[in-house]
């Protein structure tokens, strides 16, 4: 199988998208060369690594990043920026799974990752510009009233007043599309820029004192303590591994590749809307379905639609991206069928078999967060929080949300994707046919 680090991208070059074309991007860190020994060494340099490694920093350990291309090049730069409440499963799931008081503890912990990206990027990264609202669409008068059984729950449950339900006519009168039957709106979520958080999370890890390496791709780590972490031209010793790659991890953990596996997704740009915006959105919001494979959009600063949704499960991205997402978007907003797409651009995730966080030990020293299955802008910076307490010694919470569950996929590493792509095709043939 092809590595996902270098199928679709040029090696350290952003893709071109919209994100890429309004950030401010430093000029490039020099790549490991030499030996070299440290506290922690972190793979990887998005939401997750970047925050582990300010987090330690702060608490006066000596931190290494390594990352096989550039600091927010992978998902943590090209995501739908949206800063979600909760997980991917709805919290009736988790208390029948885990019971009632970890279900408790993981929400606390949920609505604490959102604050604590909120105080990173007002500290570092305030042109990422947190804005509040995300609304859940229903395409069916079934699924919008399992949303208002949803939000009663939060609301009852966990005292959690920041999530309303809306009706056919109160959804349509935000979201100017005819294909949503009602959902919710939760004010407590949001949606940034993505991109310019994940600088502003590097630059501030090195002015906390954390060195950060790019084109410095991890070939092999050797257990021990301490542990051995190499590249193409160096080698880190390290008392602690904190492993970060998400889903272009590849297999430096087998166990993990076992429990996670890549996923592509895309995204399109539009022109500027203007003041045709208002025929798309009434507020300034983001806006995700119930679909099995999920439609997502907002739109940005200069009044552009970003509308991501497409999937695929091989290693490399399809030949042509645009017609599939402008299908979506004129699918959904017929009002914008000769609108002019200005930015279309992929990245590759990590999903579990649950769609729920995957952060484990593989080794006494060496820990792994990943698999955030597209909910991972605020989970994946408090994952790396995690992380950070348990090098620390403080490892309650990690445990916590260890206790996820996350099992292997059918198959094993050979055969997941395309066991998995067949039950893809399914899904989305129920979507489009409405089943």
């Amino acid at each position: 199988m092809s590595n996902p680090l270098y199928r679709n991208d040029r090696p350290a070059t952003f893709p071109d998208s919209y994100y890429a074309a309004t950030a401010n991007i430093p000029p490039e860190r020099p790549a490991l060369r030499g030996q070299i020994k440290t506290d922690v060494c972190v793979v990887g340099a998005g939401y997750t690594g970047l925050m582990a490694a300010l987090e330690l920093a702060e608490a006066g350990m000596d931190v290494v990043v390594l990352d096989a291309h550039r600091a927010g090049w992978g998902a943590s730069g090209r995501n739908g920026g949206q800063v979600g409440s909760g997980f991917n499963k709805d919290q009736r799931w988790l208390s029948a799974k885990l019971g009632s008081g970890p279900a408790r503890a993981l929400w606390d912990m949920s609505e604490e990752a959102k604050t604590l990206l909120k105080s990173r990027l007002s500290a570092h990264a305030p042109d990422a510009q947190f804005k509040p609202g995300v609304a859940h669409g229903a395409y069916d008068a079934v699924e919008a009233r399992a949303l208002r059984d949803d939000v009663e729950y939060l609301r009852r449950t966990y005292g959690y007043k920041d999530i309303h339900p809306l009706t056919r006519d109160a959804f349509q009168d935000i979201v100017k599309s005819p294909k949503y039957a009602g959902g919710l709106i939760d004010r407590g979520a949001g949606h940034i820029h993505p991109l310019r958080y994940a600088l502003g999370l590097a630059a501030a890890a090195e002015r906390a004192g954390v060195r950060i390496f790019e084109r410095s791709e991890v070939h092999r780590i050797d257990k021990g303590d301490p542990a051995t972490v190499a590249t193409g031209q160096g080698r880190v010793t390290a008392n602690f591994v904190i492993l970060a790659g998400n889903g272009y991890l590849t297999n430096l953990a087998r166990p993990v590749a076992a429990r996670t596996m890549p996923l592509n997704s895309f995204i399109a740009a539009t022109e500027p809307l203007g003041e045709r915006a208002a025929d798309v959105l009434a507020e300034d919001i983001a806006v995700a379905d119930d679909k099995f494979v999920v439609n997502y959009f907002r739109l940005s600063d200069d009044k552009r639609l970003l509308f991501g949704g497409r999937e695929n499960y091989s290693v490399g991205f399809p030949k042509t991206i645009e017609p599939a997402l402008r299908h979506r978007i004129e699918t959904m907003f017929p009002q914008l069928t000769d609108v002019k797409i200005d930015y279309v651009w992929g990245g590759t995730l990590g999903i579990t078999q649950t769609r729920l966080p995957l952060i484990t030990r593989t080794a006494p020293n060496i820990l792994s967060a990943g698999g955030f299955s597209g909910h991972g802008v605020a989970h994946s910076g408090f994952a790396g929080k995690l992380m950070a307490e348990a090098v620390r010694g403080q490892a309650d919470r990690f445990d916590v949300f260890a206790s996820l569950p996350t099992p292997a996929f059918p198959g094993g590493t050979m055969l997941r994707a395309p066991l998995l792509a067949a039950a893809m095709t399914w899904y989305a043939l129920r979507d489009r046919l409405g089943l």
